[in-house]
């Protein structure tokens, strides 16, 4: 599961990024100063980094097990700027406590 969740920590970062490019400077070029170049340039390239966000999180819900309604709000977390990153830290949480709760393995000699 480590590598699961790493790539979806990877991908919640990246599209986190660029969704927060595209509402704080996209949008205000668009609508203020008429200039779309920022929003037809990054606006698809979110939306195919989404794609691999929600792929991502559907993977991740599986091989951790989780209930269907903790699986749709951690995908949504990649349409509300700044919501991914705090989503991947949960994330990470959930995932971190069962591991620190586990007694140590005795070490082979």
């Amino acid at each position: 599961m480590g590598a699961a969740l790493t790539r979806y920590r990877v991908i919640a970062w990246i599209v986190g990024v660029v969704l927060i490019l595209l509402v704080v400077i996209g949008m205000p070029l668009k609508y203020v100063f008429d200039n779309a170049v920022v929003v037809e340039t990054v606006g698809p390239a979110h939306g195919f980094l989404y794609m691999i966000y929600l792929v991502a999180a559907f993977d991740l819900s599986r091989r951790a097990d989780w209930p269907l309604k903790r699986m749709l709000l951690v995908m949504l977390a990649g349409t509300v700027p700044f919501v991914s990153f705090f989503a991947e830290r949960r994330v990470s949480a959930w995932l971190a406590a069962p591991q620190a709760t586990r007694a140590p393995e005795p070490v082979a000699r």
